[in-house]
């Protein structure tokens, strides 16, 4: 046993979060932490990290067991560089052990500048270096909080990431009214044996409210005629009074509001846009259809958000247009929360926006609304400052909502809400008569809800694929090969119009320019072989890497030799 935690109870002023809580770790687990947001999944984290300490109960680990913990939200030292981040509060003895170790696995995160400030990173690779600084310090059980991804040994996570659930985890723990519930199953295992349990708790409630009213009956008889009542028939009416009913499962419901929508939407011309000499959207156009589902996928830090923030007009193209028709509202969920003045209680930021709206179902207060999604009246009327990041999350989610919005642009929807929040987000999206443009690597929730996807690829470049994620994966079998073409046939034009035969170094170049394609093709294929086999070796992944990005170029230059020439050869032939 590496961790076991026994009836662990914990409240904040007068909300319990944790209620005779039990919940055991072994050896080899794998175990997802899942429940709704602002339940105490990230106080249940770090009571068994040992960072916070419970009302009741206790929380034991095995010997010589040593926790690794991530939290939701990392802090770094104020000028701190990636590496520096990765060892901050470490001894100098296991830095220089485990220096090699952190590179390789900064390097296998997407972190190839480890001298960057960490300021200078996208939140997605702030993250990627908090996760590299845990995974760096030795320990034999991992607690993460909202990771990323790259896990080993056991560990115990909050992860809203269904297809990591269910492709990569063995236990599903699911927090619930204060009590831990555990399923031996990954995702689609865990959502029958919950139904079960369910099934099975309301059958038990049935029964014990028919028991009670025959000893009710009993016990009301009894009272009148003043006689001798049997001790242990009492005790058993009082028992089962005590036990708390199973609260039905709450749904976040809302009706589809969205304001109507003109025939002019949003045109995006020819933009492109620049940051520090780094180019993240190249000569990008496309016009958003009324009822389009546009999922945005790439790296973190390659434009997405750079993308939706020029179609909502905060921040203007260096060259290029977006047009935004007359009818158009947008509705802008960002990835940061809005700016929530935490003195004030939930319904009042939400009536700022509206005292109501027009839904399918018809008029909606803006209490009605949020007691659909989850707020109830104690929440409604607490302070935003005492919400949980997932409660404000899933608030300003609302606040996005209630402005009636007929074109919607999610900036990671997913991060931070819970999966019921989710599921009923993704049902609210079914039935939304607007437009939907979402960047996101939920590859569930883009698979869910996408009919088309933008991909960066190449520096600025961005690529339309028709279908979901797992239709884009399926049609990008060389992701560059479109844009070595289009640079081939840019560098070949001028050429064409003043050549009308081969020189006698062309003849023989073009003699051998097939040969020559496909043995470089092969070799990039062996050095993704090679660095696939040395994943652990970071010095030579680092040789590999730059042998690769060689290997490319000259491929790249071969191809538009390539189509040059061949271009020429068919204009010979006329």
């Amino acid at each position: 046993m590496i961790l076991a935690a026994e009836n662990i109870s914990k409240a904040y002023t007068l909300k319990t979060l944790l209620n005779g809580a039990t919940l055991y770790v072994e050896d080899g687990d794998k175990m997802g932490v899942i429940g709704v947001n602002g339940t105490g999944k990230s106080t249940l984290l770090k009571v068994l990290a040992g960072l916070e300490e419970p009302d009741a109960g206790s929380v034991s680990r095995g010997r010589n067991v040593r926790v690794g913990y991530l939290p939701q939200n990392p802090e770094f030292r104020p000028g701190a560089t990636v590496l520096s981040a990765v060892f901050d509060g470490v001894s100098a003895d296991v830095r220089e052990l485990k220096d090699y170790e952190a590179r390789t696995i900064l390097t296998r995160l997407g972190i190839a500048d480890h001298d960057a400030k960490v300021e200078t990173l996208s939140g997605g690779q702030r993250k990627k270096v908090a996760l590299a600084a845990a995974l760096v310090r030795p320990c034999e059980l991992l607690i993460l909080d909202e990771p990323t991804n790259h896990l080993d040994n056991a560990l115990v996570m909050v992860t809203h990431d269904r297809y990591f659930l269910e492709r990569a985890v063995n236990k599903i723990v699911e927090l619930d009214g204060g009590k831990l519930y555990t399923y031996p199953a990954n995702y689609s295992k865990f959502l029958e044996l919950k139904a079960e349990r369910e099934d099975m708790a309301l059958a038990s409630e049935r029964k014990r409210q028919a028991i009670l009213k025959v000893e009710l009956a009993w016990m009301r008889r009894g009272a009148r005629a003043r006689t001798t009542k049997a001790k242990g028939r009492i005790e058993r009416f009082e028992q089962l009074s005590a036990v708390e009913a199973p609260k039905a499962q709450e749904n976040v419901k809302i009706g589809s509001a969205a304001s109507r929508l003109g025939r002019k939407t949003v045109e995006i011309d020819h933009v492109s846009k620049s940051y520090g000499g780094k180019v993240l959207i190249r000569d990008f156009s496309y016009i958003i259809l009324r009822d389009d589902r546009v999922g945005i996928v790439g790296h973190n830090g390659c434009g997405k958000s750079t993308l939706l923030n020029m179609i909502a007009g905060r921040i203007q193209p260096d060259s290029g247009s977006i047009t935004v028709g007359d009818t158009v509202k947008i509705g802008y969920f960002a990835q940061d929360n809005a700016d929530m003045d935490g003195e004030k209680r939930a319904i009042d930021f939400i009536r700022d926006i509206a005292l109501s709206v027009e839904t399918d179902e018809g008029t909606l207060t803006a209490t009605q609304m949020m007691e659909r999604f989850l707020f109830n009246a104690d929440l409604q009327y607490t302070q935003i400052k005492r919400l949980s990041g997932g409660e404000k999350r899933r608030l300003y989610l609302l606040s996005v909502l209630m402005g009636a919005p007929n074109i919607l642009l999610l900036d990671e929807p997913t991060n931070d809400l819970d999966i019921q929040t989710l599921t009923i987000l993704e049902d609210y999206l079914d039935h939304f008569p607007g437009a939907v443009v979402a960047a996101s690597h939920d590859r569930y929730f883009l698979d869910r809800l996408m009919q088309r996807i933008f991909a960066y690829e190449g520096e600025g470049v961005i690529r339309q694929y028709p279908g979901g994620y797992s239709d884009y994966l399926d049609a990008r079998p060389d992701p560059e090969a479109p844009v070595r073409a289009e640079k081939a046939v840019q560098a070949a034009a001028p050429a064409r119009q003043k050549k009308v035969k081969f020189t006698f170094k062309e003849q023989r170049e073009f003699e051998t320019i097939d040969a020559d394609v496909a043995a470089a093709e092969a070799r990039i294929a062996e050095l993704d072989a090679a660095i696939e086999r040395s994943a652990a070796d970071y010095v030579e992944l680092q040789r590999l890497t730059a042998e690769k990005e060689a290997a490319e170029a000259e491929l790249e230059r071969l191809t538009e030799r390539w189509v040059y020439l061949n271009d020429l050869y068919e204009q010979m032939k006329d």
